[in-house]
């Protein structure tokens, strides 16, 4: 069954310094003053439906917390908070993974006016210097620390040096540490109520770190406003959340505005139910996704592209994992990267096998400064980038700087500045967001079309000749072309004469080509093996031969066994690359590939 969408209805200024104005003509109604307004209505209005849900050891299947439940243990917790002293200067820090009590924590503080800053959780256990999660909690100075489980967290909250009495696990406390019952066990008293009512739509509800991919990571002031504004904007293009309550299946973590305050929120918003997925969009991880897809059939599904590349594998062998899938689903939604047009065609392809009929494919923009949406889908497209037209009550302009048009937000879903950090905030002299990418209507006499979008604009260089690279273009013709034998890909060739290519090579492709390889032979030799390099050489002789031009033909290709390190901000726990970092911190790899050096280099012919 499709969807029903509100028609793209877009008005439109073009300026005489060349920029554009775009707005949606839908417009924004009103909105909740507090997100956990949201919660006190459903849970008045459908007190035993289930709302959260998750696997537990302990019991058959998956945990589950109704609405009613959920707004007794919310209050519980808000009171306990204020009990310790907590609120707007002495925040929530949450280390751990998506969990229903992280979600019950996060919504007890904000329900008390204290800001909520949930942080990645590569920063406590993959990272081994700690330097990011010591510079963010420095910046929040909290009032208490949350992590799931004591033991496992243990070396982060030793890196932090946070004492005993403020620290909350709802696993393996350590000693003198806060169980997270005995923040549930507490009797709410008018205080409590008195602080919620109080709550104003301009106080901070949480605090988002960016990745630090340019410096230092920047927390990112989230508003009630900017939140529930953002919801009203999703529920006025896509109504048929007013009918149908999202059943959603989701491992997007919550220390990204896409998983929270896109997924989850829209769930709360709605009235839906919310499955916390313990799978990842990696090799290793994406069979709990599976498991879990067997058990819930979802009406919606979120994921970034990596995500939907290792699942269709898995939907394509099993009828009946496809056909789960598929049984009650609205919408499949794509961000944070683009979805490529193979991976894109197979899910299509799948949709018709199982229901007879495509699945309404959808995407949208925007960052974690704009909460996250600025703009969005709503109508049937067929390729990835395009990214929508504004959403209602969102100004987007799109400014001249250099030869692109760079994509800029204005309305009541963007921030209001950074954490002690105001000087960073990047408006323009009109109070527009400055994004940083670039972006162009898909075709000018009918802005209702969309805007497509054009890469970043601090990323492109130009080569020797003069000839400008458009890297985000580049880059996504190439990960099509060569995935999945290459997860990512980086472009080198700053006042370079040639292009030339970084390669993430995926490990189990690589030993799948690799066949007279011992196995367990490490990536490092993988990289240097004959089969997987001429495999590699026709992928890109092949892109080659439809993209001539020196601005897109790649010349010479570094196979790269060492992964990204999230420590040097080179990728985020999203699976982002940083084209900027990687280039930095990899400079003496770029020498040697353009030195054409080493049995990992792949030089093309005819260059």
């Amino acid at each position: 069954m499709r969807p029903t969408l509100a028609p793209p209805q877009v008005d439109a200024e073009r300026r005489s310094d060349g920029s554009w104005l775009l707005r949606s003509r839908h417009a924004l109604p009103s909105y909740p003053r507090h997100l956990t307004e949201q919660l006190r209505h459903w849970a008045n209005r459908t007190p035993q439906k289930v709302f959260l849900a998750e696997r537990d050891a302990e019991v058959e299947g998956f945990r589950q917390i109704t609405y009613d439940a959920a707004r007794t243990t919310v209050d519980a917790i808000g009171q306990a908070l204020l009990d310790r002293g907590l609120g707007p200067t002495r925040p929530l820090m949450i280390l751990s993974e998506n969990s229903v009590d992280h979600a019950l924590l996060a919504l007890g503080a904000m329900q008390v006016g204290v800001p909520v800053a949930p942080i990645s959780t590569a920063y406590s256990l993959v990272s081994q210097d700690f330097a990011k999660l010591r510079t963010i909690h420095g910046l929040l100075a909290p009032g208490l620390v949350y992590a799931s489980d004591g033991a496992r967290y243990a070396r982060a909250f030793e890196a932090l040096d946070v004492p005993a009495a403020q620290v909350v696990t709802s696993r393996q406390t350590p000693p003198g540490g806060i169980a997270f019952e005995a923040l549930t066990a507490v009797t709410p008293t008018r205080a409590m109520e008195a602080r919620y009512q109080a709550i104003p739509p301009q106080a901070i509800a949480k605090i988002l770190f960016t990745s630090g991919s340019t410096g230092e990571p920047k927390g990112v002031l989230n508003t009630f406003e900017m939140l529930c504004s953002n919801q009203a904007a999703i529920a006025t293009v896509w109504p048929f959340l007013r009918t149908e309550p999202p059943v959603v299946l989701d491992w997007l973590p919550w220390s990204h505005t896409f998983g929270a305050n896109h997924n989850f929120n829209m769930v709360l918003f709605h009235g839906g139910t919310f499955y916390v997925d313990d799978g990842r969009a990696t090799p290793e991880l994406v069979t709990r996704t599976v498991a879990n897809l067997r058990e819930v059939s979802p009406t919606l599904y979120f994921n970034v592209p990596r995500g939907f590349d290792l699942l269709v594998p898995h939907l394509e062998r099993d009828d009946a994992l496809r056909d789960a899938f598929f049984k009650n689903l609205s919408v499949i939604f794509y961000a944070a990267a683009s979805l490529s047009q193979p991976t894109w065609e197979r899910l299509e392809a799948l949709s018709i096998a199982a229901r007879g009929e495509l699945v309404c494919m959808l995407s949208a923009w925007g960052s974690t400064e704009t909460s996250p949406l600025a703009t969005t889908v709503h109508f049937p497209i067929r390729r990835a980038g395009v990214i929508g037209v504004p959403a209602p009550g969102t100004t987007i302009k799109l400014a001249p700087v250099g030869e692109k048009l760079e994509l800029r937000v204005r309305g009541p879903n963007v921030t209001p500045g950074y954490l002690k950090r105001p000087e960073l905030t990047p408006f323009d002299e009109e109070g527009f967001f400055r994004m940083g990418d670039g972006g162009r209507l898909l075709d000018e006499s009918d802005p209702a079309k969309g805007v497509v979008f054009d890469g970043r604009i601090g990323e492109d260089f130009k080569l020797s000749s003069g000839t400008w690279v458009h890297v985000g273009a580049v880059r996504a013709l190439l990960v099509e072309r060569i995935a999945p034998l290459a997860f990512d890909v980086v472009l080198a060739g700053l006042d370079r004469p040639e292009l030339g290519v970084l390669v993430f090579v995926a490990l189990a492709d690589a030993r799948a080509l690799c066949t007279e390889m011992p196995a367990g032979t490490p990536l490092e030799d993988l990289c240097k093996a004959e089969p997987l390099k001429e495999h590699l050489r026709e992928l890109l002789e092949s892109h080659n031969a439809l993209h001539p031009a020196t601005s897109q033909r790649v010349a010479r290709v570094l196979l790269m066994a060492e992964p990204p390190s999230i420590d040097a901000s080179e990728i985020t726990d999203k699976g982002y690359i940083n084209q900027a970092a990687v280039l930095r911190r990899r400079a003496a790899l770029v020498e040697r590939l353009y030195r054409g050096e080493g049995q990992d280099v792949i030089v093309l012919d005819d260059t």
